[in-house]
């Protein structure tokens, strides 16, 4: 049996409501339900407050910048644990949890790139890639009628699968991205070297005696960072063949319709 270009997949489809039901259920909710004051989206308020504490102190408190930071990142994956056990799990909480994470890591992002202009137009393009492969990836999921932009299948994309349906490797993966981008604002900051011997040969530029902890996290986390924004890519283009197929339905669609009219 062959299926059309209008066949769709509905499993774990959302239900359409209303724009201003929506609007007039979320004023009327009670104290009993309140979806602003869950547990989890009170930990994603926790987490904007640390946020702003990390930038706050950033341009002249390292410690306290990078305590908050630290702080607010991995309260990440806290509220997450929570809304599963509280049975508290909520789209205004999905969606807190990604604009903190993309307005939190972006932030850093900017500080980085005036902190090393040499480099400034590689921090933008990953601002750019991070904001537009998420908001793709998210509205595609919309589009598609998925519950939740974290229920990719295999099918779909064998990568995003293995990221986002096991919570270890998304905390594995977002956890060293992070640490990443926090060891180079160290970078900036420290001087003292852990004091490894010299066993290098003198002819390279670099030496092991003068390596200090945020230059050893920094080489350490790299590799995530780049498997990070591999992935990040891998998303953008995924979800626009996703929107792409989408547009290519609806058009086959409406010359059906148009074709059935004209009959």
């Amino acid at each position: 049996m062959t299926h059309s270009p209008s066949h769709k997949r509905r499993g774990h489809s959302i239900e359409v409501v209303d724009a201003k039901v929506a609007v007039d259920l979320a004023t009327a909710q009670t104290y009993s339900e309140n979806v602003f004051l869950f547990v989890p989206n009170l930990i994603g308020y926790a987490r904007v407050l640390l946020a702003g504490l990390s930038l706050h102190f950033m341009s002249y408190h390292p410690k306290y910048c990078t305590l908050a930071y630290v702080v607010s990142c991995l309260l990440d994956a806290v509220d997450g644990q929570a809304a599963r056990a509280l049975g508290q799990t909520s789209k205004f909480g999905a969606v807190l949890d990604m604009v903190t994470d993309r307005c939190t890591t972006s932030c850093l992002l900017c500080y980085l790139a005036s902190a090393y202009p040499d480099y400034a137009i590689l921090f933008q393009f990953l601002i750019a890639l991070d904001f537009s492969s998420h908001y793709m990836h998210m509205y595609s999921s919309l589009v598609t009628g998925a519950r939740s932009h974290k229920l990719v299948t295999s099918d779909v994309s064998r990568i995003l699968w293995l990221y986002y349906n096991d919570s270890r490797t998304l905390f594995l993966v977002c956890a060293g991205n992070e640490l990443f981008y926090v060891s180079l604002y160290l970078m900036k900051w420290t001087t003292q070297p852990i004091g490894l011997p010299s066993v290098l040969p003198a002819t390279l530029p670099f030496d092991l005696a003068g390596l200090t902890y945020s230059q050893a996290l920094a080489a350490a986390s790299l590799p995530i960072c780049v498997l990070k924004n591999v992935i990040n890519l891998v998303q953008l283009w995924k979800a626009s063949k996703i929107l792409v197929g989408v547009d290519l339905a609806e058009r086959a669609n409406a010359r059906k319709e148009q074709e059935a009219r004209g009959r």
